[in-house]
């Protein structure tokens, strides 16, 4: 895994199109913005692993 460090404000780059933007942070919650293309879904951890239980399809381990 690659950690990173940020402060509010600042970006991450991933690709040619996609930058995570660390947005806030309050009480031990982090707020990120993501601006991707719209061809590339983006989800929660939860999220993504509920919708790939819903097509029978194995989670990955992270």
């Amino acid at each position: 895994m690659l950690v990173f460090v940020r402060e509010v404000g600042e970006s991450l780059v991933i690709g040619d199109d996609i930058i995570i933007k660390l947005v806030d942070i309050k009480r031990g919650v982090v707020r990120l913005g993501v601006s991707a293309p719209r061809r590339v879904e983006v989800h929660r951890c939860e999220v993504y692993k509920r919708i790939q239980a819903l097509k029978g399809k194995p989670r990955p381990s992270r």
